[in-house]
Protein backbone atom coordinates (compact mmCIF):
# COMPACT_ATOMS: atom_id res chain seq x y z
CA UNK A 1 0.00 0.00 0.00
CA UNK A 2 1.45 3.66 -0.90
CA UNK A 3 0.57 7.03 0.30
CA UNK A 4 -0.52 9.08 -2.43
CA UNK A 5 -0.95 13.17 -1.50
CA UNK A 6 -2.60 15.00 -3.98
CA UNK A 7 -2.69 18.84 -4.28
CA UNK A 8 -5.48 20.37 -5.11
CA UNK A 9 -5.93 24.06 -5.94
CA UNK A 10 -9.20 25.09 -7.34
CA UNK A 11 -10.67 21.96 -8.04
CA UNK A 12 -11.71 20.53 -4.83
CA UNK A 13 -15.47 20.52 -5.78
CA UNK A 14 -14.36 17.34 -8.91
CA UNK A 15 -12.86 15.53 -6.05
CA UNK A 16 -15.54 15.37 -3.21
CA UNK A 17 -18.14 14.50 -6.46
CA UNK A 18 -15.99 11.68 -6.95
CA UNK A 19 -15.44 10.45 -3.50
CA UNK A 20 -17.03 11.45 -1.28
CA UNK A 21 -17.00 11.23 2.55
CA UNK A 22 -13.44 10.83 3.82
CA UNK A 23 -11.96 8.62 6.31
CA UNK A 24 -11.00 11.40 7.68
CA UNK A 25 -9.98 14.62 8.06
CA UNK A 26 -7.80 16.94 9.80
CA UNK A 27 -7.03 20.54 9.94
CA UNK A 28 -3.17 22.20 9.47
CA UNK A 29 -4.65 25.91 9.80
CA UNK A 30 -6.36 27.15 7.20
CA UNK A 31 -5.39 23.63 4.80
CA UNK A 32 -7.75 20.51 5.50
CA UNK A 33 -6.56 17.62 4.86
CA UNK A 34 -8.81 14.43 3.68
CA UNK A 35 -8.03 11.21 3.58
CA UNK A 36 -9.77 8.90 1.08
CA UNK A 37 -8.72 4.62 0.51
CA UNK A 38 -8.48 3.71 -3.34
CA UNK A 39 -7.77 0.77 -4.35
CA UNK A 40 -4.96 -0.74 -2.70
CA UNK A 41 -3.85 2.64 -1.66
CA UNK A 42 -4.54 5.90 1.05
CA UNK A 43 -5.10 9.11 -0.97
CA UNK A 44 -4.17 12.46 0.81
CA UNK A 45 -5.76 14.84 -0.70
CA UNK A 46 -4.99 18.94 0.71
CA UNK A 47 -7.18 21.66 -1.15
CA UNK A 48 -3.96 24.29 -1.59
CA UNK A 49 -5.77 27.29 -3.39
CA UNK A 50 -4.17 29.03 -5.82
CA UNK A 51 -0.46 30.22 -6.60
CA UNK A 52 2.86 28.80 -6.01
CA UNK A 53 3.61 29.40 -2.37
CA UNK A 54 0.52 28.13 -1.46
CA UNK A 55 1.02 24.54 -3.47
CA UNK A 56 4.21 24.78 -2.28
CA UNK A 57 3.36 24.72 1.66
CA UNK A 58 0.82 22.04 1.18
CA UNK A 59 2.96 19.76 -0.84
CA UNK A 60 5.59 20.32 2.01
CA UNK A 61 3.09 19.63 4.61
CA UNK A 62 1.98 16.06 2.59
CA UNK A 63 5.60 15.05 2.52
CA UNK A 64 7.16 16.39 5.79
CA UNK A 65 3.62 15.61 8.45
CA UNK A 66 1.37 12.85 6.04
CA UNK A 67 4.84 11.15 4.98
CA UNK A 68 3.61 10.40 1.63
CA UNK A 69 5.55 8.31 -1.17
CA UNK A 70 4.49 10.45 -3.87
CA UNK A 71 2.69 13.47 -5.14
CA UNK A 72 -0.08 13.61 -7.65
CA UNK A 73 -1.84 16.95 -8.97
CA UNK A 74 -3.93 17.22 -11.14
CA UNK A 75 -5.30 20.41 -12.43
CA UNK A 76 -6.98 22.92 -15.14
CA UNK A 77 -4.43 25.09 -17.33
CA UNK A 78 -4.74 27.63 -20.08
CA UNK A 79 -3.16 26.18 -23.63
CA UNK A 80 -0.56 27.97 -24.75
CA UNK A 81 -0.62 26.59 -28.79
CA UNK A 82 -3.49 25.92 -31.23
CA UNK A 83 -3.44 22.26 -30.72
CA UNK A 84 -3.52 22.60 -26.80
CA UNK A 85 -7.44 23.45 -27.24
CA UNK A 86 -10.52 23.26 -24.64
CA UNK A 87 -10.46 19.94 -23.24
CA UNK A 88 -7.56 19.04 -23.90
CA UNK A 89 -5.41 16.81 -21.66
CA UNK A 90 -1.85 16.02 -21.09
CA UNK A 91 1.00 14.57 -18.55
CA UNK A 92 4.08 17.38 -17.74
CA UNK A 93 7.11 15.81 -18.64
CA UNK A 94 8.60 19.67 -17.51
CA UNK A 95 8.23 22.72 -15.64
CA UNK A 96 9.43 26.05 -16.01
CA UNK A 97 8.96 29.07 -13.66
CA UNK A 98 8.79 31.44 -16.17
CA UNK A 99 8.20 34.54 -13.59
CA UNK A 100 11.77 33.71 -11.11
CA UNK A 101 14.52 35.19 -12.16
CA UNK A 102 17.95 35.77 -10.32
CA UNK A 103 19.97 36.31 -13.50
CA UNK A 104 21.09 39.05 -12.91
CA UNK A 105 23.09 37.44 -9.66
CA UNK A 106 23.62 34.35 -10.35
CA UNK A 107 24.32 34.65 -14.16
CA UNK A 108 21.24 31.49 -14.72
CA UNK A 109 18.69 31.84 -17.18
CA UNK A 110 15.33 33.30 -16.51
CA UNK A 111 13.40 30.92 -14.32
CA UNK A 112 16.39 28.98 -13.56
CA UNK A 113 16.79 27.21 -9.97
CA UNK A 114 20.89 26.91 -8.62
CA UNK A 115 20.77 22.94 -8.30
CA UNK A 116 19.31 22.41 -12.26
CA UNK A 117 20.82 22.72 -15.15
CA UNK A 118 18.57 24.51 -16.72
CA UNK A 119 15.36 26.76 -16.60
CA UNK A 120 13.27 23.17 -16.64
CA UNK A 121 12.03 21.42 -13.01
CA UNK A 122 11.73 17.70 -14.76
CA UNK A 123 8.89 14.97 -14.03
CA UNK A 124 9.90 11.98 -11.99
CA UNK A 125 10.58 9.54 -14.97
CA UNK A 126 9.17 6.43 -13.65
CA UNK A 127 5.82 8.20 -12.63
CA UNK A 128 5.91 9.48 -16.09
CA UNK A 129 6.32 6.58 -18.20
CA UNK A 130 3.80 4.47 -15.83
CA UNK A 131 1.03 7.28 -16.59
CA UNK A 132 1.99 6.99 -19.88
CA UNK A 133 1.88 3.34 -20.56
CA UNK A 134 -1.78 3.34 -18.83
CA UNK A 135 -2.93 6.92 -20.63
CA UNK A 136 -0.63 6.38 -24.11
CA UNK A 137 -3.34 9.64 -25.09
CA UNK A 138 -2.35 12.13 -22.87
CA UNK A 139 -0.11 14.79 -24.73
CA UNK A 140 3.50 15.35 -22.77
CA UNK A 141 3.81 19.26 -22.40
CA UNK A 142 6.10 21.75 -21.11
CA UNK A 143 3.76 23.76 -18.49
CA UNK A 144 4.62 27.51 -17.61
CA UNK A 145 4.19 28.04 -14.38
CA UNK A 146 3.74 31.79 -12.55
CA UNK A 147 1.45 33.00 -10.10
CA UNK A 148 -0.46 34.89 -12.95
CA UNK A 149 -3.68 34.32 -14.39
CA UNK A 150 -2.62 34.52 -18.38
CA UNK A 151 -5.89 35.42 -20.39
CA UNK A 152 -3.95 37.45 -22.98
CA UNK A 153 -3.54 35.44 -26.27
CA UNK A 154 0.14 37.98 -26.68
CA UNK A 155 1.24 36.90 -23.40
CA UNK A 156 0.34 33.13 -24.20
CA UNK A 157 2.08 33.46 -27.32
CA UNK A 158 5.05 34.30 -25.56
CA UNK A 159 5.64 31.70 -23.06
CA UNK A 160 5.38 29.53 -25.86
CA UNK A 161 7.97 31.23 -27.83
CA UNK A 162 10.42 31.98 -24.92
CA UNK A 163 10.05 27.86 -23.16
CA UNK A 164 8.22 26.15 -25.71
CA UNK A 165 5.61 25.79 -22.99
CA UNK A 166 2.67 24.31 -24.49
CA UNK A 167 0.37 25.33 -21.01
CA UNK A 168 0.43 27.79 -18.34
CA UNK A 169 -1.12 27.77 -14.54
CA UNK A 170 -0.34 28.93 -11.30
CA UNK A 171 0.97 25.88 -9.30
CA UNK A 172 3.29 23.58 -10.95
CA UNK A 173 6.37 24.76 -10.02
CA UNK A 174 5.90 25.21 -6.19
CA UNK A 175 4.54 21.36 -6.31
CA UNK A 176 7.58 20.74 -8.41
CA UNK A 177 10.46 21.99 -6.73
CA UNK A 178 8.82 20.86 -3.61
CA UNK A 179 9.38 17.53 -5.07
CA UNK A 180 12.44 17.80 -6.42
CA UNK A 181 13.98 19.30 -3.45
CA UNK A 182 12.32 16.38 -0.83
CA UNK A 183 13.51 13.77 -3.60
CA UNK A 184 9.59 12.84 -3.21
CA UNK A 185 8.29 11.68 -7.00
CA UNK A 186 5.34 14.00 -8.88
CA UNK A 187 3.70 13.48 -11.53
CA UNK A 188 1.20 16.04 -12.97
CA UNK A 189 -2.05 15.73 -15.27
CA UNK A 190 -3.81 18.63 -17.23
CA UNK A 191 -6.59 19.26 -18.79
CA UNK A 192 -7.01 22.59 -20.41
CA UNK A 193 -9.94 24.93 -19.50
CA UNK A 194 -8.95 27.93 -21.87
CA UNK A 195 -7.56 27.73 -25.33
CA UNK A 196 -5.36 30.42 -26.81
CA UNK A 197 -7.81 32.65 -27.66
CA UNK A 198 -9.74 31.75 -24.58
CA UNK A 199 -9.56 33.84 -21.29
CA UNK A 200 -11.07 34.46 -18.17
CA UNK A 201 -14.76 33.75 -19.12
CA UNK A 202 -13.69 30.59 -21.00
CA UNK A 203 -12.06 29.36 -17.78
CA UNK A 204 -15.27 29.87 -15.37
CA UNK A 205 -17.37 28.47 -17.78
CA UNK A 206 -15.18 25.19 -18.34
CA UNK A 207 -13.62 24.90 -15.10
CA UNK A 208 -16.28 22.37 -13.55
CA UNK A 209 -16.12 20.35 -16.53
CA UNK A 210 -12.47 19.98 -17.54
CA UNK A 211 -11.66 19.22 -13.72
CA UNK A 212 -14.03 16.28 -13.58
CA UNK A 213 -12.10 14.98 -16.78
CA UNK A 214 -8.58 15.20 -15.64
CA UNK A 215 -9.43 13.93 -12.28
CA UNK A 216 -11.40 10.68 -14.12
CA UNK A 217 -7.46 10.61 -16.08
CA UNK A 218 -5.97 10.95 -12.92
CA UNK A 219 -7.81 8.56 -10.97
CA UNK A 220 -7.06 5.63 -13.75
CA UNK A 221 -3.75 6.13 -13.50
CA UNK A 222 -3.44 5.79 -9.82
CA UNK A 223 -5.64 2.96 -9.53
CA UNK A 224 -3.80 1.05 -12.24
CA UNK A 225 -0.47 1.56 -12.03
CA UNK A 226 1.03 4.21 -8.41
Amino acid sequence: MKKIGMVVAVEIDAVLSRYGEPLKTERFGSYELRVYRNGENELYVMHSGAGEIAAAACTQLLISVCGVDMIVNFGVVGGLTADMAKSKSCIVEKVVHYDYDAEAIDGTKPGQYLELPDEFIPADPALFAAARRIAPELKPVVCASGDKFVADPEKKAELNRRFGAEICEMEAAGIALTCHRNGVPCLMIKTVSDGITGGAEEYISEVGRTSSLCLEIADRVIREEL
